[in-house]
């Protein structure tokens, strides 16, 4: 059997590792592997590289991914259907006339995809419409997708994230700043979550919850700073969003039509990042009178800094656990096109590998407060608890 293998969306440490998981398994199988470049672009336009085991020692090892990607949508163009059942079954023929036959122009019989929520999404289309055989391998540094507890890259983005966050904090205490830390993460707050506790973040705002900019920004820092603080830390979520009424009262640089007009990416995203939220936080605390006369009464000097994150929370090589659950992520989905199985993608639940189908896979997974009520209530201790617990000692 031929397998032709891709990688799709944005980048994660731990691809790699998929990659070569896959190489193994097929060795051992007898099958063979070849790469098909910068994810859908690369099967639109017949771009491949022949996979050879013997020349990508411990490939696992290593950051980034070695087939390239791109955030490249096959129904762009299908999309401008405004009937819903006419864009269905405009999608349907585009995959049958266009898509489909690509598997024979690659010389493929099997095609692994890993992705995230749109490359999964594409895959999903192609099993419904094709008797290939097709598995798929959840990827995203977000941890948004509902098929798995964990994707790989995850956890070495978090800890990217929760060392510079670590890091900043010398520089905030030096000279006395508070800093706006924008964490990726369009509609899932997983990684500023987790990043922002560990490295002990002082105020955490994410998607799934709205914020009172009053409420629970400055009122916070106000109690801080009251209570001995000099430097603060706060991790946001880039889709992070205010309440509308918080937009209306407290916001002077922005209004709820600058989301509404944000434009998109090629899946019909908002592209968020263009927004720099958190300079726009950064900016509003700045310009607040109430919380410089407040600093300024306690001996502080209001300045606000803000820092993104950005790429760097995909960059550099994968954590041992990335590494590890790539590879058998690679291997179980190798093993699945083995045994003919289709329309399904490769997931961990609790510490076994398991599977869930395409569909499934491409469904989002926020931070449910009913459904992980301990890490809601571990965000609110870690930030809460050091000011009131001095506010006590200072009384």
């Amino acid at each position: 059997m031929r397998v032709g293998v891709l990688t799709g969306g944005g980048d994660a440490p731990g691809l790699n590792a998929v990659i070569y998981g896959v190489l193994l398994k097929a060795f051992d199988l007898g099958h063979e592997v070849i790469g098909i470049l910068k994810g859908w672009k690369g099967f639109l336009n017949n771009e491949t590289v022949p996979l050879d085991i013997t020349r990508l020692d411990d490939l696992h090892t290593t950051g980034g991914t070695i087939l390239y990607t791109s955030r490249t949508n096959p129904f762009e163009k299908v999309g401008a259907v405004k009937d819903p059942k006419g864009k269905e079954e405009a999608i349907r023929k585009h995959v049958r006339e266009n898509l489909v036959p690509k598997f024979d122009l690659l010389g493929i019989d099997a095609l692994i995809a890993i992705g995230g929520d749109d490359t999964l999404s594409v895959a999903a289309r192609l099993a419904e419409n094709c008797d290939k055989k097709i598995v798929g391998v959840p990827k995203t540094i977000d941890n948004d997708l509902s098929g798995t507890d964990y994707t790989f890259g995850f956890w070495s983005s978090v800890q990217l994230a929760a060392t510079t966050l670590e890091n900043l904090q010398t520089t905030a205490k030096s000279h006395q700043r508070i800093m706006v830390i924008e964490v990726m993460g369009r509609n899932a707050g997983w990684l500023t979550l987790m990043s922002g506790i560990a490295s002990g973040a002082d105020i955490i705002l994410m998607p799934e919850t709205r914020f009172d900019l009053q409420e629970d920004v400055i009122n916070v820092l106000i109690k801080r700073v009251q209570n001995g603080y000099i430097h603060h830390m706060i991790a946001v979520s880039e889709g992070a969003i205010p309440t509308d009424e918080s937009l209306k009262r407290d916001f002077k640089t922005i209004t709820k039509e600058t989301f509404e007009k944000l434009p998109k990416d090629v899946f019909g995203n908002p592209k968020l990042a263009g927004l720099n939220f958190s300079k726009i936080l950064a900016d509003e605390l700045n310009k607040n009178t109430k919380l410089k006369e407040e600093f300024k009464q306690n001996n502080v000097d209001l300045e606000v800094r803000d820092f993104v994150l950005g790429h760097s929370m995909r960059a550099g090589a994968p954590i041992a656990f990335d590494r590890i659950l790539g590879l058998r992520f690679g291997v179980r989905a190798m093993e699945l096109v083995h045994e003919g199985k289709t329309g399904i993608v490769v997931s961990l639940r609790g510490t076994n590998i398991e599977t869930c189908t395409l569909t499934e896979a491409a469904k989002q997974r926020t931070v449910d407060q009913k459904v992980v009520p301990d890490l809601y209530e571990l965000k609110r201790l870690v930030t809460a608890t050091k000011h009131v617990a001095k506010e006590k000692l200072n009384k």
